[in-house]
């Protein structure tokens, strides 16, 4: 099996433009997730991030998972668990607007330093944006303007913890899905693994490494693309040992974006190449809620039903 794609992304800016560029196209239309060294955020911002997520589950996290495990007796499941995940979470809003001030429990330097970490995750998310657009033929901004809706994208943070788990063959830490929506930016325990993806039919482990920033692609990204690019299922293996953080970042389109294949790109699709559908972004969530631990592609078949049937007038 082919090895899972590194990109230095500071290569773009020097003689090996090119070469990096092809990268993270192969990277794009192969593997739908590739992992970023040299992307522009401080270590020293990645290292205190790291520091307060794990104060901060230790402080206020930890005994309340443990409290709702014993609750739901899952310390003694005897059969495979479908329907929930071993993680404890809470979100974050960024854009359009910030709801890190009324999170509950965060103490007031790490609301500081997510905020912080925030804004440096949107400009690597908008950078590489305008890298895909370089490698699709589209014009600089045009992702961004897509996602941007009439206020402006939907960009938040989910801080989660999978902490030991006894009976790692039975619960998952979260279960297999692919991400609904543009692009995600995850930093990830470089000390405790789980994460993987589907490929080619196999799952293949996402290395963990020391202050890399994982990239993985959203449905909105296939559709955008008709295909060429493509979002995969991925999923996180709960763990006998060790406490694993995952900080996942997503930049999706903004509620009432138009999202429908790029014209540029269907220009360039061979006759039989089916169209992928059109649709409002927030049509699209409000069926993925249902559905997110299930196929995409029924989703896609949905959104193009829902296109092609008429609107009743009266």
């Amino acid at each position: 099996m082919a090895t899972f794609p590194v990109v230095d992304l500071s290569l773009v800016n020097g003689e090996e433009r090119v070469a990096t560029l092809e990268k993270i196209n192969d990277a794009c239309e192969n593997w739908g997730f590739f992992e970023l060294v040299n992307h522009g955020i401080s270590t020293e911002l990645l290292d205190t991030v790291e520091k307060m997520t794990k104060d901060h589950y230790k402080k206020t996290m930890e005994q309340r998972f443990k409290e709702m495990v014993a609750a739901k007796g899952l310390d003694a499941v005897q059969s495979e668990i479908h329907d929930l995940d071993w993680e404890s979470t809470f979100f974050l809003r960024h854009l359009p607007s910030s709801n890190i001030s009324e999170v509950p429990d965060l103490e007031e330097d790490y609301r500081k330093t997510m905020k912080e970490f925030a804004v440096e995750l949107e400009k690597l998310a908008e950078k590489l944006l305008d890298l895909l657009c370089e490698n699709l033929g589209l014009e600089k901004g045009y992702l961004k303007k897509v996602f941007y809706g009439s206020k402006g994208p939907n960009f938040g943070t989910k801080v989660s913890n999978y902490p030991p788990c006894p009976k790692p063959d039975l619960i998952k830490g979260l279960r297999a899905h692919s991400d609904a929506g543009g692009i995600i930016l995850l930093f990830q325990d470089d000390k405790v693994s789980g994460l993987q993806l589907l490929k080619d039919g196999e799952w293949v482990d996402v290395p963990p490494m020391h202050h890399s920033i994982v990239i993985n692609l959203g449905d909105q990204i296939e559709v955008i693309t008709n295909g060429k690019y493509k979002s995969v299922m991925h999923r996180v293996i709960a763990q006998s040992d060790g406490t694993r953080m995952s900080i996942a970042s997503f930049y999706n389109p903004g509620d009432d974006a138009f999202i429908s294949p790029a014209p540029a790109v269907l220009e360039k699709k061979t006759e039989d190449a089916p169209t992928y559908p059109k649709f409002v972004f927030d049509d699209y969530m409000k069926l993925y809620s249902g559905l997110k631990f299930q196929a995409k592609e029924p989703r896609f078949e949905a959104m193009k039903a829902k296109e092609s049937t008429p609107v009743a007038t009266t």
